[in-house]
């Protein structure tokens, strides 16, 4: 199939299932497709055991492995997804949460990482670093899926601010995390030398700084530039261009493209919303990145729930991905637990921060690209298919439940 033809399948199958949630299922919109797309693989899977002669299944496997999900969203769809994000979250409130923010995309990844990473390996025999690999590909939580959730949830904005901006950056972070331990447990990896160690930490640094050094040299730019036009279709055309450019020059770098759209988005949405925009130019950049992201939001779920076709099934891999969901949930735990412990006698948390915030870290189509990434092992199949379960997990049971969650602790004591 060519990418037009492509296209053109994932926005009609996108448009036909969510008209089937919104009918039928009325769950949230991302939620709904996914979960739609899911029971239709899992329909297509059924019947092929029934009717094998017909090869349905060997068809669909055959599209759907056609499609690059690593490539579409990792070097396609992300770039506009992050920076769509990015602009509805304000410079103002991030900042009165920079400390728990920073620490949770930094330590709280790092200390995950090494959580998941040394359960996983104990757990299926896997070489340490390789699970590492893994502990770091499913540590972050997904942007796309947690800013969904956020809508329906009505938290506090201090909270909310916290795990919007979290999940902003601890993405870009795990990402240049995942490259890092990549390099080190595959020969030939960027980082794999004789320093592969000091190799490592140049790259993070590298990869980071660069990101975020790139978003706001061009995300200053483009507010300088929109500062001497009034024109809304044309600074929209503006914002575009960043999005898209940017990222893909950030990707030609070999600098953080995550980390870039993030820095772009947030500087584009605070001071160039206020001081580069008139009212009406905003209410259509607002607009129209709205429209992008519930479009982009409803194919990237799509295409997790036919991944199915992608992922190994046997028992013993299937008992593997079910412990999988709960040491990934551990190690979500210790990522928000320490760095609220460590600030606890310094600042006021909402009341349940720590459970909120660990049942809110969704995982998504993030975790799933990075594990379609991976060189090919022995090891691959295992990945793959626990972290596919996890994020199933994630997004169906979380996401459905993480809002009546927070609304209930929010009226407890500040338990733990």
């Amino acid at each position: 199939m060519t990418f037009l033809q492509i296209t053109s399948l994932l926005i009609v199958l996108a448009g036909v299932f969510g008209a089937i949630n919104y009918l039928v299922l009325k769950l949230p919109s991302s939620i709904g497709i996914m979960v739609v797309a899911l029971a239709a693989s899992l329909a297509l899977m059924g019947l092929d055991v029934l009717m094998p002669t017909l090869g349905i299944a060997d068809q669909t496997r055959h599209i759907v492995t056609g499609i690059d999900f690593s490539d579409a969203l990792l070097e396609g769809m992300l770039g506009l997804l992050l920076f769509a994000g990015a602009l509805h979250v304000k410079l103002s409130d991030l900042r009165a949460q920079w400390l728990p923010v920073v620490l949770m995309a930094t330590i709280g990844v790092g200390l995950s990482t090494l959580v998941v990473g040394g359960a996983f390996s104990w757990l299926t025999g896997m070489p340490l670093m390789i699970a590492l690999v893994f502990g770091a590909l499913i540590s972050p939580t997904d942007p796309v899926a947690v800013l969904g959730v956020l809508r329906q949830a009505n938290l506090p904005q201090s909270l909310e601010t916290k795990i919007a901006g979290e999940s902003l950056f601890n993405d870009g972070v795990g990402y240049v995390v995942f490259l890092v331990l990549v390099g080190l447990a595959f020969p030939g990896g960027a980082a794999h030398s004789d320093n592969g160690v000091l190799d490592a930490g140049l790259l993070f640094l590298r990869e980071a700084g660069g990101g975020a050094l790139l978003g706001v040299v061009l995300g200053w730019l483009v507010f300088r530039v929109m500062r001497l036009i009034d024109d809304y279709s044309l600074e929209v055309l503006l914002t575009l261009g960043l999005a898209f450019g940017g990222y893909e020059l950030a990707v030609y770098l070999h600098i953080s493209a995550p980390i870039m759209a993030v820095c772009a988005g947030l500087l584009i949405g605070d001071v160039g919303a206020k001081h580069g925009m008139s009212d009406e130019t905003r209410r259509y950049v607002d607009a129209f990145w709205k429209l992008i992201d519930e479009i982009l939001n409803a194919v990237l779920f799509l295409m997790i729930g036919f991944e199915v076709f992608a992922v190994a099934f046997s028992a013993d891999y299937l008992m593997v991905g079910a412990a999988s969901i709960a040491i990934a949930l551990i190690g979500r735990l210790t990522a928000v637990a320490v760095p609220v412990a460590i600030l606890r006698p310094f600042r006021n948390f909402n009341p349940g921060v720590v459970r909120i915030m660990t049942w809110g870290g969704l995982k998504g189509g993030i975790s799933v690209a990075l594990a379609l990434s991976l060189p090919a092992s022995e090891w691959s199949p295992v990945i793959l298919t626990a972290t596919y379960m996890i994020v199933v997990f994630s997004i169906i049971v979380q996401g459905l439940t993480v809002a009546p969650l927070a609304r209930r602790v929010s009226q407890q004591p500040d338990l733990l």
